[in-house]
C-alpha cells in the first residue's frame, strides 16, 4: 500500500471517529438538557398534565386573547416533553391534581382554582381587585405592593409546589392581566435552567416576575423581580 493511500485511509478513519464522537456528545448533551427541562416542569413522557382554563373577568364563558396564548405556550412545553395534555375548566374541576402535573393559569379574579391555591398554599400573597383606585390589581406580599401600570410595568406570581395528597407539582401562574400570564410562561421557558441553579429549591418556590414596557414589547421583556418564597408559603398547608 502506498504512503499516499495509507494517509488517505488514516484521514478518513480519523474523520469518521471524530464525527461519531461529536454526534454522540451532542446526542448525550441533548438528552441531558431534555431530562433537566422535563424534571423542572414535572413532565413524564406519556403521563397526563392538567392545564386549567380561566375565564375573562367580565364573562365566565369567554377567555381573553393573551390567556389563550398562555395556555397554548404551556401546552407546547408539555407536548415537546412528551406529556399528555388534559385541559379542564377551573370552575368545574374538583380535587387535587394527584399524580398529574398541573398548570393553573390566571389570577384569582378570573380563575377560582387559582384563588383556592393562593388561600390554602400561599396565604402570604394577596391580589387587590380590579377598580378605579391606584392600587387596582396590585399584588401584595407583606408590606410590599407590586402595582399594575398598564403598558409600563405589570407583574405576575409564579409558584411551584406539591399539594398535600398529590405526588406531582402544581405550577401556579397568576398575572395581573392576561399579558402577564403569558409573560410568566415565557419567563419559565426561558429561565428554567438558571432557576434550578439560583433557587434554594426548584421543587417549591414563589416568584414575582415583572413585564416592562408591555405596550412596546408585549410579553417578552420579562424578568425576575423578587423571590418571595418564604413570605408566600408562611402559614400555608
Amino acid at each position: 500500500m502506498s504512503s499516499v493511500l495509507a494517509n488517505i485511509l488514516i484521514g478518513l478513519a480519523t474523520s469518521l471517529i471524530t464525527g461519531t464522537s461529536v454526534w454522540l456528545w451532542q446526542r448525550t448533551r441533548s438528552a441531558r438538557v431534555w431530562r433537566r427541562k422535563a424534571a423542572f416542569f414535572g413532565v413524564n413522557p406519556g403521563h397526563p398534565c392538567l392545564i386549567f382554563l380561566n375565564h375573562h373577568h367580565r364573562s365566565p364563558w369567554t377567555m381573553a386573547h393573551y390567556d389563550i396564548r398562555a395556555l397554548l405556550d404551556v401546552a407546547s412545553v408539555v407536548d415537546r416533553l412528551g406529556g399528555q395534555i388534559v385541559v379542564e375548566a377551573a370552575a368545574e374541576f374538583r380535587g387535587t391534581n394527584g399524580d398529574r402535573t398541573e398548570f393553573c393559569i390566571g389570577g384569582p379574579g378570573a380563575n377560582q382554582r387559582s384563588a383556592g391555591h393562593l388561600a390554602h398554599h400561599l396565604p402570604g400573597i394577596a391580589f387587590r381587585p380590579y377598580s378605579d383606585l391606584p392600587d387596582a390589581l396590585a399584588i401584595v406580599v407583606g408590606d410590599r405592593q407590586f402595582l399594575w401600570r398598564r403598558g409600563e410595568q405589570e407583574y405576575a406570581v409564579v409558584a411551584k409546589f406539591i399539594p398535600q395528597g398529590a405526588s406531582r407539582p402544581v405550577f401556579l401562574i397568576c398575572g395581573q392581566v392576561g399579558n402577564t400570564n403569558r409573560a410568566a410562561v415565557h419567563f419559565l421557558k426561558r429561565e428554567y435552567r438558571d432557576l434550578t441553579k439560583r433557587l434554594v429549591s426548584s421543587d417549591r418556590f414563589c416568584l414575582i416576575v415583572r413585564a416592562s414596557a408591555t405596550s412596546v414589547y408585549g410579553h417578552e421583556l420579562v424578568a425576575l423581580e423578587r423571590d418571595v418564597t418564604a413570605e408566600a408559603f408562611a402559614g400555608g398547608t
